[in-house]
């Protein structure tokens, strides 16, 4: 797991090569010098001196705190990492450097990445997949060219819509959003999206849309909404 805040998620009273070697402890490596070894080739491999694991966590800038935390994740090898929002807290100069790690951590050792986030533009540049969830339930899910360049379900072409590039100005002309969304313990009847959708139908008040399932070049490409009805309906996902 890679948390959001790298402020929040090491322990400031425990040197790096310590916090580094603990996982390898945990899991049975007796060799000392051996764990040593793994620590220092971690620390390079995320852009860190092997010498820096003799200094504390405030020694470190925001976005090396996020190198120090991807390193213990990914330390054993995992097959699989999820980073919650890994880049939100960092500046803005130094998010494509994390994101860049990542996706060279994921390609180099061959690992599963989950990537969470608020931001499609970060999601797009890492992961090869995108789910778009809202109140809790996926309401569209593909592959992140196809996504992003046709969105299908109503909430995502508004997400899409709001990614700004460095161009200026956005992917295209959409219309915000009105409303707040609803209380998730007191979900609305039908497509938990109706309330605000600019496209909602009376079948949308009343009824769930199944996440329907369609095949396309790039892989299968799954949404939830009532203005494309399924040929065949996921009810699995949905």
């Amino acid at each position: 797991m890679v948390f959001q805040d790298p402020f929040a998620s090491i322990n400031p009273r425990q040197r790096v090569g310590a916090m580094l070697e603990e996982p390898l402890i945990i899991h049975g490596q007796p060799d000392r010098a051996a764990r040593r070894e793994t620590v220092n080739r971690m620390l390079e491999s995320v852009g860190l001196a092997a010498g820096e694991a003799a200094k504390f966590p405030h020694q470190f800038s925001g976005g090396q705190r996020q190198r120090l935390a991807i390193a213990r994740a990914a330390i054993l090898d995992p097959a699989l990492i999820i980073a919650d929002e890994p880049v939100s807290a960092l500046d803005v100069s130094i998010r494509s450097q994390v994101l860049n790690l990542l996706a060279d951590l994921r390609r180099d050792r061959r690992m599963a990445l989950i990537l969470i986030a608020h931001d499609l533009a970060v999601v797009g540049h890492v992961c090869d997949r995108i789910a778009v969830m809202y109140l809790g339930r996926i309401v569209e899910e593909g592959p992140s060219d196809d996504l992003l360049t046709a969105p299908a379900h109503p909430y995502t072409r508004a997400l899409v819509g709001s990614v700004y590039h460095l161009k200026g100005g956005a992917t295209a002309p959409q219309r915000v959003l009105e409303g707040d969304p609803p209380d998730p313990s007191a979900p609305p009847p039908g497509c938990p999206f109706h309330p605000r959708c600019p496209s909602v139908m009376d079948r949308c008040r009343a009824e769930l849309p199944a996440l329907a399932v369609r095949q396309t070049e790039n892989g299968p490409r799954r949404t939830a909404c009532h203005l494309h009805p399924p040929a065949v309906a996921d009810n699995r996902a949905a």
